[in-house]
């Protein structure tokens, strides 16, 4: 249907449900978003200037990048690899940098990709002063530290987000994070990975938890970006516990996000700002700031971008559960769900692990691993048990994926460092912390010089 057409409840459900592939068709697509630093100041970024964003950005396309503007900025660069498949780099509202890759056929290939974009990344910073770190939240800085870049979308979240929890902010302007998605067959195959996934999801925060610091300080948290999602906006966060109940598809889905309040629209390279309005009520009746409009299948596949659960569904499955990180990190968290998700037997191993979870489970345990990580326990079981048998399973299903590098390794040996730390119960943000209460002498400054990329 083209754009300016009526929606239909059809309509809704295909924009979710027409991702469905064959397995010989399904892809990995990872992201990860990362915090620049002046290295003199070691302040974050502001968009102009010559250690600017901006500059950034135009660094960059000497490496294919192609520009995408709004409104007179550049704020995105685009390139297609050799299969047509699109990679993309664009701002986070404080100016996290994110790469959002192409989908690619294997966890080798999402490494090189990670691996080629970060030294492309280095060159072009080493050039202007800057340098880039992973990890979950901000360190160091305060809210009113950190620049706002200029994107449209963001001043309309700004001021809609303090009204429904009071760290929506610092997740827009203080958090990192790694990202896996990944593709399904059919409704019945997306059902059983959104499930097991979204019970899941807590097991990953804890491994990756790697956030322990806020201005400066320990904060009691391990994983100071997943406690942000706690008290972002109730009602687009959390655990969906309607993803458990029978009867949940695609359909559920659509009425879960037609309930969700929106941000926007988005006209031309304007947003008009819709915020905390019904897209039930665009779709049927309009709304006074777009008159004699109606909901268009752009509007619909906007607004579900700006739902935030532990594990989102669009055409694809998103896994959104890990702190930002090193390359390795970034190449494991791909590896980590590609094995638990894409072989039918580790999935019903995986499901096995949590299938006897209740609501308050899920809820208490998301909570949980933020302060607890591996400590954390559920259902008479610590997540360290757990996060290794997960890690197990997912080795066992890279090892039937059976996809070969050159070297004709295959992608079981990205997951490592997972195995290490659920086999030690040591979190990154536990590593950060020894540092900092010993050789760092309580000064998180020192992040920046050892961990920079």
């Amino acid at each position: 249907m083209a754009d300016a057409e009526p929606l239909s409840r059809e309509d809704l459900i295909g924009a979710m449900s027409r991702g469905a592939k064959p397995k010989g068709e399904w892809r990995i697509g990872a992201e990860h978003e990362k915090f620049g630093f002046d290295r003199t100041t070691l302040r974050r970024p502001t968009y102009d200037g010559e250690s600017g964003i901006l500059a950034m950005l135009t660094g960059l396309q000497r490496f294919g990048w192609s520009p995408v503007e709004e409104a007179g900025h550049i704020i995105a660069l685009e390139r297609r690899n050799t299969d047509g498949m699109t990679a993309s780099i664009s701002l986070e509202p404080g100016g996290q940098f994110e790469l959002s890759g192409a989908p690619l056929k294997d966890v080798h290939d999402i490494c090189d990709e990670t691996g080629r974009h970060l030294m492309e990344v280095k060159q072009v910073a080493d050039q202007i002063n800057l340098g880039f770190i992973g990890a979950g939240f901000d360190p160091m800085w305060r809210r009113e530290d950190v620049p706002v870049m200029p994107k449209g979308r963001y001043s309309i979240m700004r001021a809609y987000m303090p009204k429904k929890g009071a760290l929506g902010l610092d997740m827009m302007l203080r958090t990192c994070t790694i990202q896996s998605n990944l593709d399904f067959e059919s409704e019945a195959d997306m059902v059983a990975k959104f499930r097991t996934s979204l019970a899941l999801q807590p097991i990953a925060t804890a491994l990756f938890a790697c956030s322990p610091f806020i201005e400066g300080r320990p904060s009691g948290f391990l994983s100071a970006r997943a406690n942000v999602w706690t008290d972002t906006d109730p009602d687009r966060t959390g655990m969906l516990d309607f993803v458990f109940q029978d009867g949940f598809g695609f359909e559920r889905y659509a009425d879960y996000a037609l309930d969700v309040p929106m941000y926007f629209a988005k006209r031309g390279e304007t947003y008009v700002d819709l915020s905390g309005q019904s897209f039930r009520g665009f779709m049927t009746d309009g709304l006074p700031a777009l008159p004699g409009e109606r909901a268009t299948l752009k509007d619909w596949n906007d607004h579900l971008t700006t739902l935030f659960p532990e594990v989102r569904l669009k055409s694809y499955l998103e896994m959104r559960g890990a702190d930002g990180g090193p390359w390795s990190r970034i190449c494991a968290l791909q590896a980590l769900w590609a094995g638990v998700l894409y072989d039918g037997g580790a999935l019903a191993a995986a499901w096995d692990l949590v299938k006897h979870w209740d609501i308050a489970d899920h809820e208490r345990l998301r909570r949980d691993v933020t302060r607890l990580g591996l400590k954390a326990e559920v259902a008479g079981r610590s997540v360290r048990e757990i996060a290794v048998d997960m890690v197990a399973i997912a080795k066992q299903g890279l090892k039937s994926r059976a996809r070969f590098s050159g070297g004709m390794v295959d992608e079981r040996g990205y997951l490592s460092e997972l195995e290490d730390i659920a086999d030690n119960g040591i979190t990154p943000a536990d590593r950060l912390l020894e540092l900092y209460h010993g050789e760092w002498q309580g000064d998180v400054s020192r992040i920046y010089r050892d961990f920079a990329y």
